[in-house]
């Protein structure tokens, strides 16, 4: 039986056993949280919500149909927890951890997995990467947790739930999973800027990618990093940086602009800011929220799956056709009406390669999300900006709600868990498990042009 298992593992290509490895975290995530002893006293979780809950953790998306906080004790709160972090590095990030902690050497097999699970181009410094990565997040949530349990001493009443909340919190937002043992995800703080503040800082930290992160601590090293010599960022921290808080400055722009007259009409001054501002980065891939999203107008609410569509920073804990993707498109269109045959930008030109993938993603994403919004509208009796909003929010693994999620039918939270463990794996992934074997073609037939527009 062994031998025949592992000769089954061996002739699955490697995108096939990342996949299988994230459903056998989902099965592992479910079995836990499914746990009796790990619930409140006198709650029951029907089968369909736990695996909802586990896809929604390992894919670090946030969307419930049960109350987080009404629902796991404190032990079943650490093991959700511990399931984020799995899902938010990656699994071939711990992976890689656990195999130099039993110093296993990592052949070339291992090395693949880590290439595809990261969305690496080459084999160079794979288990650096890993270790960077590691290290890199986990110092990030030790000052989150710090520096949150610190100060959630004044809001609860002993010092381990303020512990735990802060542990929690920074884990949750680190990784952008978007869930919250509050009850009511941040709206408590919704007038603590600093808790605030810090939630904003951990998301996005989390978010705009771990090569960005790895290249600033880079040229923060007075040693530099072998994986990124003379400090000079490379053209994908570049485009994803400034694409990234492009999109934020975006987002916060627009959210003001038409809740101005709206929500915000009778806010202070700093209010309005905040609350613009925590939504724009949330709405990346955070999920956490100061105030409840249905009091948002129709355009904002828009505004807000566009943004959750577009999701986070590629190689990062987020979901969404991602940012880079987002820019290749524009710069594509923009470049054409221009009548340039390339895209050149910071002194380097893009491969025609990456145009094409970016215009393959976002078509596959736009039929995936579509489809869902289709069937969703056929069997649930919710509006269709509601619809929308659940979809995008899904897919992108962002977790912001319009309060449906846990009235949906068992075919819709089915749906709903395919686009969030599509959102996760990444469409490429998805795209590569219907691929057949790669041939190449041993003719060509006489080209000719089509009309197009």
């Amino acid at each position: 039986m062994k031998l025949g298992t592992h000769s089954f593992i061996r002739e699955l290509s490697t995108i096939h056993l990342i996949v299988l490895f994230y459903l056998t975290a989902v099965l592992i995530s479910g079995v836990l949280l499914g746990l009796p002893f790990l619930h409140q006293s006198g709650v029951d979780v029907s089968f369909i919500d736990t695996l909802f809950t586990a896809v929604s953790a390992v894919s670090v998306t946030g969307l419930t149909v049960v109350s987080t906080a009404e629902t796991f004790n404190a032990a079943g709160k650490i093991v959700l927890a511990v399931i984020l972090q799995f899902g938010g590095i990656g699994i071939m990030t711990l992976g890689t951890f656990v195999w130099l902690i039993f110093g296993r050497k990592i052949g070339l097999r291992g090395r693949q997995l880590i290439r595809i699970d990261q969305n690496r181009s080459t084999f160079s410094g794979l288990v650096k990467l890993m270790i960077n990565i590691l290290k890199i997040i986990l110092t990030i949530e030790l000052f989150g947790t710090i520096i949150l349990s610190t100060y959630f001493l004044h809001y609860f009443d002993t010092w381990q739930e303020a512990l735990l909340q802060g542990f929690f919190g920074a884990v949750s937002a680190t990784t952008n999973a978007g869930f919250d043992i509050t009850g009511s995800s941040l709206m408590p703080f919704a007038h603590d800027y600093f808790v605030q503040f810090i939630n904003m800082i951990l998301l996005i930290l989390g978010a705009i990618g771990f090569p960005v992160l790895i290249e600033l601590k880079a040229l923060l090293s007075s040693r530099g990093d072998s994986l990124y010599p003379n400090h000079h960022f490379s053209l994908f921290t570049k485009l994803t940086s400034v694409t990234f808080f492009s999109l934020l400055a975006a987002g916060w722009g627009l959210i003001y602009f038409f809740e101005r007259n709206a929500f915000l009409m009778d806010k202070a001054w700093h209010e309005k800011l905040f609350y613009s501002l925590f939504q724009s980065v949330t709405t990346r891939n955070g999920g956490l929220s100061t105030m409840d999203v249905s009091d948002f107008t129709i355009p904002t609410l828009l505004v807000i799956c566009a943004l959750m569509f577009i999701g986070a920073s590629p190689s990062s804990v987020g979901g969404g056709i991602r940012t880079t993707t987002f820019a290749i498109m524009l710069l594509s269109i923009f470049n054409y009406a221009k009548g340039n045959s390339s895209i050149k930008l910071f002194r380097r030109e893009v491969d025609p390669e990456d145009i094409y993938r970016s215009f393959i993603v976002i078509t596959t994403a736009t039929m995936l999300c579509g489809s869902a919004m289709v069937l969703l509208a056929t069997t649930e009796p919710f509006s269709l900006i509601e619809i929308i909003f659940e979809v995008c929010s899904a897919f992108g693994t962002t977790g912001l709600s319009m309060g449906i999620t846990s009235e949906l039918s068992m075919f819709g939270k089915c749906i709903i868990i395919f686009l969030m463990f599509v959102g996760r794996i990444g469409i490429f992934s998805f795209l590569f498990l219907m691929r057949g074997t790669e041939t190449n073609d041993l003719y060509h037939q006489p080209k000719e042009k089509v009309i197009i527009g």
